[in-house]
């Protein structure tokens, strides 16, 4: 059968494009409705699912001409996710017609409220582009299954791309912006809980000409939180120590690090409420103010990594230290408590070895005396 009915996110047209991977524009589409059934969300995700519930109306697009490669390319879309076709009867303007629907395997998931297809528009859309573009980059090189594995990353990364655009405080002497880029071919041979791509393009040199092509390779990471607890009270600060695999890949000898607390921003999620999320699951202290340290990139002339620093206002008692991290995520990190001329001792002998660590004790030597007024 060539002809499908679309209730969610493929009813959005640039993504329904990216998936086919050609014009969306000349699929004969028309709206339509499916008697019988609601969308609605996920359990407590923003995005949709369909059940069978009497007397509702799903909403949708009725999409026809769908050639085999459509249809192969939608099954690796849709696959990794858990949901197969089924035939059903949808009314469009044309009266009653047969079109498949991409059901999920099992309708005992929790029944999320009603989804709103504007509203996910207008929060989702630029960023399940981003994310469907990877996706289907692995179309015919990796299985659905395997894609679906990594889909938390592949959300994460997205999601850094759509805060890159929301907010910049790059101050660029030059006034030069990515339209002085010639992006000519771009590749993706590894992506995983990171990602790597390569880039052949031309830059805009300073005497106004365009550069020759050059080829870069960039570590494709999500946007993180730091985060340095501090007690102002008692002039302290939590340092956490976990195994780095980093380290251990330079060959040093000491691959166990002192560092900040840090995390990945899910998809979604605001940098203050990462920073609150991953003090508990790091640290196991709760944090009662956030004090904006610096939003830089970590390095980049190889990577997109992208730090939110903060220093967070907490209490540090002598029994908050212990062991902490997430099973699910292999963590084992130890916590320590410093005093802030200890901490500034180790700055000073060049122990910190952790640049982001590094530049929140500096800041908060800075700002120290106005945090201790304050408490």
């Amino acid at each position: 059968m060539d002809t499908l009915f679309f209730y969610g996110t493929l009813r959005y047209r640039p993504l329904l494009e990216i998936v086919l991977g050609r014009g969306a524009k000349t699929v004969a589409a028309q709206p339509a409705t499916l008697h019988g059934y609601a969308v609605v969300r996920d359990g407590s995700s923003p995005f949709p699912t369909i059940r069978a519930e009497p007397g509702a109306r799903a909403e949708g697009l009725v999409v026809e001409g769908l050639s085999e490669n459509d249809r192969a390319r939608l099954d690796f879309y849709e696959g990794g996710f858990a949901y197969a076709l089924r035939p059903v009867t949808v009314h469009g303007e044309d009266g009653p017609q047969v079109a498949e629907v991409y059901f999920p395997d099992t309708e005992e998931r929790p029944r999320g409220a009603d989804w709103s297809f504007e509203e996910w528009a207008a929060r989702w859309a630029e960023m399940s582009c981003h994310a469907a573009r990877e996706v289907m980059g692995y179309y015919e090189v990796r299985s659905a299954q395997e894609v679906a594995a990594i889909f938390p990353a592949i959300r994460a990364r997205a999601w850094a791309k759509v805060r890159a655009r929301a907010q910049n405080h790059a101050y660029s002497p030059s006034g030069y912006t990515d339209s002085d880029v010639r992006e000519c071919a771009h590749r993706q041979p590894y992506g995983g809980f990171y990602a790597l791509a390569e880039y052949d393009l031309c830059y805009r040199r300073y005497d106004g000409s365009m550069s020759e092509q050059v080829e870069r390779a960039v570590l494709v990471a999500t946007d993180a939180v730091i985060v340095l607890p501090y007690d102002p009270a008692r002039d302290r600060v939590l340092l956490i120590e976990q195994f780095r695999p980093g380290p251990h890949a330079r060959n040093d000898a000491r691959p166990w690090q002192l560092e900040p607390v840090a995390g990945r921003i899910d998809a979604g999620e605001t940098p203050e409420a990462t920073a609150r999320r991953e003090t508990v699951e790091e640290a196991g202290i709760e944090l009662r103010g956030l004090e904006e340290v610096a939003h830089a990139y970590a390095t980049p002339g190889c990577s997109s990594e992208f730090f939110d620093i903060y220093v967070g206002l907490t209490d540090l008692p002598d029994d908050v230290t212990g062991v902490a991290g997430l099973d699910s995520e292999a963590e084992d990190i130890r916590s320590y408590l410093f005093g802030f001329d200890e901490a500034m001792a180790l700055v000073d002998r060049m122990a910190i070895v952790n640049a982001p660590l590094l530049v929140a004790l500096l800041w908060l030597a800075r700002h120290r005396e106005r945090l201790r007024v304050a408490a």
